[in-house]
């Protein structure tokens, strides 16, 4: 007796999509490269760039690129963000687009539950060290009056270039 042929189309293959972030042009990228290798990411973009700026070309590009069923790996949440709501605002948009994110070293993996908590508990836990740095930066500059002393950058109050193009550039 000849079997009907089912057709139970397979999902497609997820794919890993690693990047690799360094803050300085003299910094490599070469330990996370691997990481990302053996942990199974066939594409890997890289990147030169303080984590503390939102504007990065390359992830900004790689960040369009996902689509669902694709997950963003990194080796640390830091390569990605280094403030809480842009690691939060990303990870939201590839949620909203069917995209996963995973960090190597951190407990965090967006397709699974537990990676899901641990996101939420890690959300939770910076926005708790913002509050309180906001708090002692606020008790600081008091102490700091209440002793006579001016607060802020003293070399952008005197106007030094090298002090404003730091900011600037920052």
């Amino acid at each position: 007796m000849a079997r009907a042929a089912t057709s139970n189309p397979l999902p497609p293959p997820q794919r890993l999509i690693g990047y690799a972030r360094v803050s300085t042009d003299d910094q490599l990228n070469d330990a996370q490269v691997d990481e990302l290798r053996a942990a199974g990411c066939h594409r890997i973009h890289q990147e030169h760039g303080s984590g503390a700026s939102r504007a990065r070309p390359i992830l900004t590009k790689l960040l369009r690129e996902l689509v669902a069923g694709d997950a963003l790996v990194v080796v640390r949440l830091d390569r990605l963000a280094r403030s809480v709501s842009h690691l939060l605002d990303v990870i939201e948009d590839l949620e909203k687009r069917g995209v996963h994110f995973r960090s190597l070293r951190d407990p965090i993996d967006t397709a699974t539950p537990q990676g899901m908590f641990s996101l939420q508990v890690l959300g939770a836990v910076a926005q708790l060290e913002r509050a309180l740095i906001a708090e002692r930066t606020k008790a600081g500059i008091a102490a700091a009056k209440a002793r006579g002393r001016l607060a802020g950058n003293p070399g952008l109050r005197e106007r030094r270039p090298e002090a404003v193009r730091a900011i600037s550039a920052a």
